[in-house]
């Protein structure tokens, strides 16, 4: 029951953390991720916040699972919900910066509190988000590897982002190159007893093997 508990709260903490870190690269201004650059650019066309933007592409994408044979669990379906909620509430919250360093240090920082977050709601092992499951499920249907299929989609949602509007700067590209390391470090810096009963054990094992695997290529929601 405990360990249920503990999972849980990992769960809400990170999916949490992830949205709100969501908000403060949007305050920053210099750049998102790819799959934010397409929720903004759908936003601006639509008329829908960022994170009700986020939770339509989460469900629409949970559509494309059907023929891929995944199952959805409890963190699939929160995921949806916690980080479109607390993007939102995040970007009610903040300010916008005018100040580039102030920016930068946002920036630096939001990527930081994602991998921190993602290193949390994966732990918590209760179903992967949305896009993830996307990604593996293709990678087990097709027998591609990881890389490439990841690689495929986000190139694809990131130019349609572009093409819509979203913000695409040195942010884009700080949190390609910064976020597998960043996920790594955290699960290098987490107790074994942790990793043992998560859903990174099997990651954190393959990178105890490798040190230069990109722990990072599951590490979007």
């Amino acid at each position: 029951m405990r360990k249920a508990t503990l999972r849980g709260l990992a769960l809400l903490v990170g999916l949490s953390g992830y949205g709100f870190s969501m908000a403060v690269m949007v305050r920053a201004g210099l750049g998102l991720d790819p799959w934010d650059v397409f929720h903004q650019g759908l936003a601006r066309h639509t008329g829908m916040t960022i994170g009700v933007a986020s939770a339509v592409v989460g469900v629409a994408v949970l559509l494309a699972w059907i023929p891929l044979r995944n199952r959805p669990g409890i963190g699939t379906i929160a995921n949806v919900i916690v980080i479109a909620i607390t993007v939102d509430a995040g970007l009610w919250l903040l300010p916008t910066p005018t100040s580039l360093p102030v920016r930068i240090a946002m920036m630096v920082s939001a990527v930081v509190l994602n991998a921190f977050s993602t290193v949390l709601y994966i732990g918590a092992a209760l179903g992967p988000g949305p896009r993830d499951g996307l990604m593996t499920g293709l990678v087990v249907r097709t027998g591609l590897s990881v890389r490439l299929v990841r690689t495929s989609i986000e190139a694809t949602v990131l130019a349609v982002g572009w093409l819509l509007g979203g913000t695409v700067g040195v942010g884009t590209v700080l949190y390609a190159f910064g976020i597998g390391p960043l996920v790594q470090l955290f699960l290098r810096l987490t107790p074994q007893r942790v990793l043992a009963v998560s859903g990174w054990a099997s990651v954190a094992e393959a990178s105890d093997l490798d040190g230069n695997r990109e722990s990072g290529e599951l590490s979007h929601a």
